[in-house]
């Protein structure tokens, strides 16, 4: 028997409404989006062990916690998710937009890193890490063809999602348009470019810079390439293979620090 319309539109909007929400699970990533004015917090799901190991960050949340025994766990999570017997409903930050994150103050040159399809949120998570301690503005990916934010990205950004802002554009090219506009020097990794980091930077340091990071395999898109200023590479030993694209991302990071 074919559904009614009305049922197909509750199911629609019920999926929709999931969709808007991200579940952060582990008790670093719980604890630290608790702390979180900013986060939009909707359900807390807790063992009591957990409950306990979190201590004052429920309480000064506002938040009532769901006791859950830890055999039935009753957060909607993967079985495989190492949640340590917490998990979080939320919704996702804004961080505003390009222009706001871009020219923000703080007490380095502006820095930001842009990511070119990098699909998996352990490496975008890694990135945020790397992104928080160098001070960089922002990392930005597109809506599509990237990581989005889950409850995986958080645990291995291991708080930085909570405080480093992570911005989805609908086009990188476009982004980075934009980021030169505003003054932006756009450097795109690529293992075969002729110049390094370094050599790109000499004497530019006090500029604002922006890093594109392709995926690992096919790399930046001929779009981004054509797009960026120069096409830089990491010095690295003679014979020696690629590295990761999250250890590429510290790397440079650290590479362009003033």
């Amino acid at each position: 028997m074919k559904k009614p319309k009305w049922v197909i539109a509750k199911e629609q909007a019920k999926r929709q409404a999931a969709q808007e929400t991200v579940w952060l699970f582990g008790l670093h990533a719980v604890r630290d989006a608790l702390e979180n004015p900013a986060r939009e917090k909707l359900r807390l799901v807790v063992t009591r062990n957990a409950l306990d190991r979190l201590g004052e960050a429920v309480p000064q949340s506002g938040m009532e916690p769901e006791i859950s025994d830890p055999r039935k766990f009753a957060a909607p999570l993967d079985p495989q998710s190492v949640h340590q017997g917490a998990a979080l409903e939320v919704k996702a930050l804004d961080w505003g937009s390009l222009e706001d994150v871009a020219l923000s103050e703080g007490p380095m040159p502006q820095r930001i890193v842009l990511l070119d399809r990098v699909t998996d949120p352990h490496n975008v998570g890694a990135i945020l890490r790397s992104a928080e301690v160098f001070g960089a503005r922002a990392v930005i990916a597109m809506n599509r063809h990237a990581a989005p934010e889950t409850g995986a990205l958080a645990k291995t950004a291991s708080g930085a999602l909570e405080r480093q802002p992570y911005l989805r554009v609908r086009n990188l090219a476009d982004a980075i348009v934009a980021l030169q506009d505003m003054g932006y020097l756009v450097l795109g990794l690529d293992g075969e470019a002729e110049q390094t980091i370094e050599q790109a930077v000499d004497g530019k340091r006090d500029r604002p810079i922006a890093l594109v990071m392709g995926a690992e395999g096919p790399g930046l898109r001929e779009k981004t390439r054509e797009t960026c200023d120069h096409l830089v590479r990491i010095d690295a030993a003679a014979g020696f293979g690629s590295l990761n694209v999250s250890n590429a991302a510290a790397v440079a990071l650290y590479a362009v620090k003033a």
